[in-house]
């Protein structure tokens, strides 16, 4: 999803030009919403009843049902001014079209602070988790999930994802393995802002996949495994003030 200017001349319009197929269960951002639902099981039950959650390079707003009823005002960033109108009639309160990489947020704005397939699309991915761990208040809980730099990840995300033909085939070209996030880097940037990441892999439920491909199903499961080499997840709390 589109989270900052530069990355290539024509990005901010591909991803405005897939804004109506964002909720398309067959289309090529599908996979993200199944990624949603498996991050939705990370957000805590809220501490207060006035608690914020952003959602980050939050795109046409696929983790917007996840959060419904669950007691936060859900506020989300991106680029895409168009995924952004998505968002909002997908159950966002409130949007914003700004740089992930200098948020318009105060510091300690926001009781958890997420952001979902957009780390591997932006140049510089541990300042914009410094951006998140600034606006997350002391406490509050970061998770984010992306994909791994190693020789696995380039071949499943893009040698094979990217140009396989089936329903949900990101558009050839999604991917760049050098924007790919390093495991180690990213836990030791959110330590250094006073977040203790822990990781676990996910990977598509064999089974749901088969259906899904045979269009016996619309959604496939992702399921938690040890392996963080491919796709993983960090999910760790903001250290409270001395």
């Amino acid at each position: 999803m589109v989270v900052v200017s530069g990355l290539r001349k024509n990005f901010i319009s591909d991803y405005d030009g897939l804004a109506d197929q964002w909720w398309d269960p067959r289309g090529p951002l599908a996979p993200l919403g199944w990624i949603a639902r498996a991050r939705a099981r990370f957000v805590p039950r809220p501490e207060r009843p006035d608690a914020r959650l952003l959602d980050v390079g939050c795109g046409g707003g696929l983790f917007g049902p996840h959060l419904a009823g669950r007691g936060y005002r859900t506020h989300g960033v991106d680029l895409s001014a168009l995924s952004l109108r998505e968002a909002r009639d997908h159950g966002f309160d409130t949007v914003t079209q700004a740089d992930i990489h200098r948020l318009p947020y105060t510091d300690e704005a926001f009781d958890v602070v997420t952001a979902g397939q957009c780390l591997e699309h932006v140049p510089d991915p541990y300042s914009a988790v410094t951006e998140m761990c600034r606006v997350l208040r002391p406490g509050g809980t970061l998770i984010v999930d992306t994909i791994a730099d190693t020789r696995i990840a380039r071949f499943v995300a893009i040698t094979l994802a990217e140009n396989i033909p089936a329903p949900g085939r990101p558009t050839p070209g999604t991917h760049d393995h050098r924007l790919f996030v390093n495991r180690e880097r990213l836990l030791s940037t959110a330590r250094a802002h006073g977040v203790e990441l822990r990781l676990v892999g996910l990977r598509p439920h064999f089974g749901d996949g088969v259906r899904y491909l045979a269009d016996k199903r619309e959604e496939v499961r992702m399921i938690p495994i040890r392996s963080t080499a491919v796709l993983y997840l960090g999910v760790g709390k903001k250290a409270s003030a001395s």
